[in-house]
């Protein structure tokens, strides 16, 4: 299983999704929600969760 995380940018490649459209889709549940790391303001996403979602949208 892979535990790395990976910033905002790197979903935003991941999933070809703008910052706005990530966080509407998170707020909506149809997302996988971020965590939040050290800063007071820092967040990240699991990427196994990602591309489990993108991997999900392939199939429908």
């Amino acid at each position: 299983m892979n535990h790395r995380v990976v910033r905002l940018k790197d979903v935003q490649r991941m999933t070809g999704l703008s910052r706005s459209t990530i966080y509407a889709q998170i707020a909506k549940g149809n997302f996988p929600k971020q965590i939040k790391l050290t800063g007071a303001r820092s967040v990240g996403w699991h990427e196994s969760a990602v591309i489990q979602w993108i991997e999900s949208r392939q199939q429908t």
